[in-house]
């Protein structure tokens, strides 16, 4: 049975009105929730986990902050939480950001992971895939529809329409919108 990790990130709500006060954006009021592309990323993760059993954990890199999102993703079905941080961690840079992810990723013994395709904050699309090549694991990205038959078979956009990719083993896969 699979150790499913799921990421999730704490994001401003993409329908919240920004202020801007002298020069600079004015967060104090605005409402933070899970990554719209991660929320697709944690259904996927919990249809894996009904066909193929094991257990979900959603994991995010934040401060003390970052847990409503975790709370959020325990609400939804997920079985455990995880948050890492590190003080020194303020300025981290993707790089940064996909290691330390990795790290614990490794730490729980993840085999599969799922996050969305880009974050609503950044929109870069790089953590899914950056952390699959510090694993040495396969990564599939931009995914709308994913079977469980023995493995994972994902549906990417490919040129002229889309591509069934057969996974089995360890993989990063990349949540888009889809079925």
């Amino acid at each position: 049975m699979p150790n499913i990790v799921v990421l999730v990130k704490r994001v401003p709500d993409t329908n919240a009105r920004i202020v801007v006060s002298g020069d600079r954006v004015d967060l104090s009021a605005v409402k933070w929730v899970i990554s719209p592309y991660d929320e697709f990323a944690i259904e996927t993760a919990l249809q894996h986990k009904e066909a193929a059993g094991g257990s979900v954990t959603a994991l995010t890199l934040g401060p003390a902050a970052a847990d409503k999102v975790l709370k959020d993703a325990k609400a939804i079905g997920v079985d455990e939480i995880t948050r890492v941080w590190d003080d020194s961690w303020g300025e981290l840079d993707s790089n940064g950001i996909q290691s330390a992810l990795a790290d614990a990723i490794g730490q729980i013994g993840g085999e599969v992971v799922y996050c969305g395709k880009t974050a609503a904050d950044t929109g870069a699309g790089s953590t899914g895939p950056g952390i699959a090549e510090r694993l040495g694991w396969a990564s599939v990205s931009n995914v709308s529809d994913v079977a469980f038959d023995g493995g994972i078979i994902a549906t990417a956009p490919a040129e002229g329409g889309a591509a069934k990719v057969a996974v089995s083993g360890n993989a990063v896969i990349t949540c888009d919108k889809g079925s």
